[in-house]
């Protein structure tokens, strides 16, 4: 079975290479362009480009599929099936008509909740228990195909964002393997999704940045988590503005955003119901610590 792969970042590149190993016939990988990136502003290959490179694989990165002569290298390489993780880009239906048995996209969520571009940030931000990936047919509108299989996870308390998509990839590594098993058996599921439990996971953006300390320690909490890697959240103290990467919700009470003290573990702050211990944090033009070690260098003032 021919399977062409589309992907950009670390979560594709994880289920690239799973597939690879596991002995698939990957003829061709699609992926985003070559961006500048970092202070230099060199331009860096994704993640997904030196798997297959890696791997002998030909790759393609079209900025998109309007053009004929694009749609129609893909036509060349005669897919079976295209396997898409987080390829970044919107498949138009002369793509998605292509290959002979279909499109699979692994979604990290638990469809129907959660369609969109930062569905795990999103449920962790939602202080969700659980989720999971999703493989399912691709269609035109937006993760809203009829669902293969779907493999589930518990969200740890204090899991972060980027902690639950390194799991995430490796659950959704497997659940690729096993769809496009189920495709070279012609045994792939059709489950349409119910529209009662649809929900949508929009962008991140740098606006939802500030810690707002009205919120209860637990929603506070989960907004560190779920901006975490990117963009973090912030929070102002004393006219300085901090990036917040770690937290744990405490015992205390107090006006919201009141400093309740310091300890040997972190910086603990009232919310509008609990409190919340700053763990890590990083200042302005600074570099990321440990609360306490910041602290003891910078101390608080009355």
């Amino acid at each position: 079975m021919r399977v062409v792969f589309m992907g950009t970042p670390d979560i594709a590149a994880t289920c690239l290479k799973k597939i690879i190993a596991d002995g698939f016939d990957v003829v061709g990988v699609y992926t985003q362009p070559d961006r500048p990136k970092g202070r230099g502003m060199k331009m860096v290959m994704s993640p997904t480009k030196e798997v297959a490179i890696a791997n002998n694989i030909p790759v393609f990165q079209p900025e998109n599929f309007r053009s004929d002569e694009d749609v129609q290298a893909l036509r060349d390489l005669k897919p079976d099936v295209c396997a898409v993780v987080a390829y970044g880009r919107i498949l138009p239906q002369r793509v998605l008509d292509i290959p002979a048995k279909g499109c699979v996209n692994i979604h990290a969520s638990i469809l129907p909740a959660y369609r969109g571009s930062a569905p795990y940030q999103w449920a962790v931000l939602d202080g969700k228990q659980e989720t999971g990936v999703t493989a399912q047919h691709m269609v035109r509108e937006m993760d809203a195909g009829d669902i293969i299989d779907v493999a589930k996870t518990p969200i740890g308390e204090n899991e972060t964002a980027g902690e639950l998509l390194d799991r995430l990839a490796v659950l959704g590594a497997d659940l690729l393997t096993r769809t496009l098993t189920a495709f070279a058996n012609d045994t792939v599921n059709r489950i349409p999704q119910d529209p009662a439990g649809i929900s949508f996971a929009p962008m991140l953006d740098k606006t939802m940045c500030p810690i707002d300390w009205n919120k209860t320690a637990q929603q506070v909490h989960n907004h560190v988590r779920g901006l975490h890697p990117w963009p973090v959240a912030t929070m102002e103290l004393k006219g300085k503005k901090f990036k917040v990467h770690a937290t744990r919700v405490v015992e205390g009470s107090g006006n919201p955003g009141e400093i309740l003290g310091l300890t040997k573990t972190g910086l603990r702050i009232a919310c509008g119901q609990g409190a919340v211990e700053i763990i890590s944090l990083q200042a302005e033009g600074g570099k990321r610590m440990a609360a306490p070690d910041y602290f003891r260098g910078h101390p608080l003032e009355d």
